[in-house]
């Protein structure tokens, strides 16, 4: 029987952070180390971040990705390091996998398969790779993929039908959540791992960027399929296993605890499908506004749920020290839901302030009755008072420079 450690380090990358980016995969590298890890695995585009869009059409970036990858390899030399980034070859763009050892980048998978739909835009920016790419690391033979590439298994049988007998297929992956996203993510790197008899490691990204929301919840698979290890969902983690080929050629997975790694404090892990819908709630509020450099943010409150929900979330992902509730009373709103928002406000321990809109609605009605068919009875004139709300809003954004 042989072995290795194998580490999946799931983490927060900011798309065009490059320097920012690596800073997390050293860090995470050092108590790899302190482990004493074999091979380390970071996710799809984790040198860049995912989706980065736009920015692979500057030649820089793209010199800038393959820079930050040599520096990342020379600062650790001491674990085969499997890294994500962006790279231009012969010409072409590719979403690439860099296999970092001895200080250098030895070889380089790039993406085969290219998701075109949904959210995806892949080959609007990149090639696809034509090449499987194996390596042997403490005799392991290990196929490096990336995300969609083990989604097709009959492609992916294919692909690597000329390259032997494989111990484990390594994913790295950029695999945005959405509700019931993760049983079908594990019934997929399940079935890669049946399909091959071998172990799957699977490092997925985590973290917000604009509308997507990356879950983590990495996970380490033997080769019967069965899922031994999963990271933390919608946060930062590293999850470390010993994987270990047995005479009757079946390839076990176990947990492994050595020196265990230092994590921050994080929320709970979700319990329902109701708690998972608010951590990823919060976790894309708190990213969307902390990597656009926004300190505070602000909301009209209504007194009704959806101004409360949305509040309570904002608190959970930015504190309440930086959340600022504004009600907007008009004739039409009762007491009762403005009492409401200023409970709400004080059992949330924010900042609140009341601007009535009543004088500054009937200025606008005045003003808008100048033109034939107006009237202060129908839809237009309810709409007029939200339309008013979020100028007010936008205004105070616009003077403390707070996120609406």
């Amino acid at each position: 029987m042989y072995c290795m450690l194998v580490a999946l380090a799931q983490f927060n990358a900011v798309v065009g952070d490059l320097a920012g980016n690596a800073e997390k995969m050293r860090r995470m590298y050092e108590q790899a180390l302190e482990s004493e890890v074999d091979l380390l695995v970071f996710p799809e585009l984790a040198v860049c971040g995912y989706p980065p869009e736009d920015l692979l059409y500057k030649k820089h970036f793209l010199e800038d990705n393959r820079h930050t990858v040599e520096k990342l390899a020379a600062d650790c030399p001491d674990i085969t390091i499997i890294v994500g980034f962006a790279e231009i070859h012969n010409g072409a763009t590719y979403n690439s996998a860099a296999v970092l050892a001895n200080g250098k980048i030895e070889k380089i998978y790039r993406k085969s398969m290219l998701p075109n739909y949904g959210v995806f835009d892949e080959r609007r920016y990149f090639g696809a790779g034509g090449e499987p790419l194996v390596i042997n690391l403490n005799d392991f033979n290990i196929a490096i993929t990336i995300c969609f590439d083990i989604w097709n298994i009959e492609w992916l049988r294919r692909f690597l039908k000329d390259v032997g007998q494989l111990q484990m297929v390594v994913n790295i992956s950029a695999s945005p959540f959405h509700l019931g996203k993760i049983k079908k993510r594990q019934e997929i790197v399940s079935r890669c791992a049946q399909e091959f008899n071998c172990a799957v490691s699977y490092c997925n990204l985590v973290g917000g960027q604009d509308e997507l929301i990356f879950d983590g919840r990495s996970m380490f698979v033997d080769s019967t399929g069965s899922v031994v290890a999963k990271a933390k969902a919608f946060d930062e983690d590293m999850i470390i296993a010993e994987v270990s080929c047995v005479a009757d050629g079946s390839v076990q997975v176990e947990p492994a605890i050595r020196h265990p790694v230092e994590r921050h404090p994080s929320a709970p892990q979700p319990t329902d499908l109701l708690d998972e819908i608010y951590q990823a709630l919060v976790l894309g509020t708190r990213d969307y506004t902390r990597k656009n450099d926004f300190e505070k943010v602000l909301l009209g409150l209504s007194g009704g749920i959806d101004s409360a929900v949305t509040a309570a979330i904002a608190v959970a992902a930015v504190g309440a020290n930086n959340v600022v509730g504004v009600t907007m009373p008009s004739k039409f709103n009762s007491p009762q839901t403005r009492s409401d928002a200023e409970k709400l406000a004080k059992n949330l321990g924010i900042e609140f302030f009341t601007i009535p809109i009543e004088s500054i609605l009937e200025q606008f009605d005045e003003a808008l009755e100048t033109v034939g068919g107006w009237n202060s009875e129908g839809v237009a004139y309810e709409n007029l008072q939200a339309r008013i709300r979020g100028c007010i809003l936008m205004s105070l954004s616009n003077q403390f420079g707070s996120l609406v």
